[in-house]
């Protein structure tokens, strides 16, 4: 990391019972089930292994939870919540699976958020909250498709969904980051 980076991991939460049953959460405010809460535990221990100033995290309860799992594990006092890290909000498609979604609305969900949108919401996110914090190590927790946008920005390619739990890793300053670990391109 050069010096005066900001480290950033953004880790998607644990597991909910709407991901287990691949419904369409978004901005559904779901709880994390009990593989969820082990996954948070996993993901804290993997995180670990490094030394973390703060951990912020979207006002999902999801998120949060998952947050306040790994702070505990890695000792992070600092635990702030962001509204800009939600996820991307589904609108009526909410609670359906993508294909009832599918045929029930067609291809345009009633209040869905678009992709677009989305990516230009979650870089400006991240790069405010760097601003807040320079220099530090952050843990972002929030969401699959947030983390998946910002992906995508950062390095201009199309990019995996990072599974429950999981986490990318960035370094860098707002506008100018780097990919540091566990990100998978399409």
């Amino acid at each position: 990391m050069e010096p005066n980076a900001t480290l950033l991991a953004l880790v998607r939460h644990g597991q909910t019972d709407w991901n287990r049953q691949d419904l369409l959460q978004g901005s559904s405010d779901i709880q994390l089930n009990a593989t969820g809460r082990a996954q948070a535990t996993q993901a804290g221990l993997l995180l670990s292994d490094a030394s973390w100033d703060r951990i912020v995290t979207s006002p999902l309860q999801r998120a949060v939870e998952t947050a306040r799992i790994i702070a505990e594990i890695c000792g992070v006092d600092s635990l702030d919540v962001d509204p800009a890290l939600v996820e991307r909000d589904y609108g009526a498609a909410e609670g359906m699976t993508r294909e009832q979604a599918t045929l029930q609305f067609g291809t345009d969900w009633p209040g869905e958020e678009s992709y677009e949108d989305l990516t230009v919401r979650a870089v400006a996110a991240v790069d405010a909250i760097a601003s807040r914090y320079p220099g530090q190590r952050l843990i972002l927790a929030t969401h699959g498709t947030f983390i998946r946008a910002f992906a995508d920005a950062v390095v201009g390619a199309p990019t995996v969904k990072p599974d429950n739990a999981h986490s990318v890793r960035f370094s860098g300053a707002p506008g100018a980051w780097t990919v540091t670990a566990g990100l998978h391109l399409v």
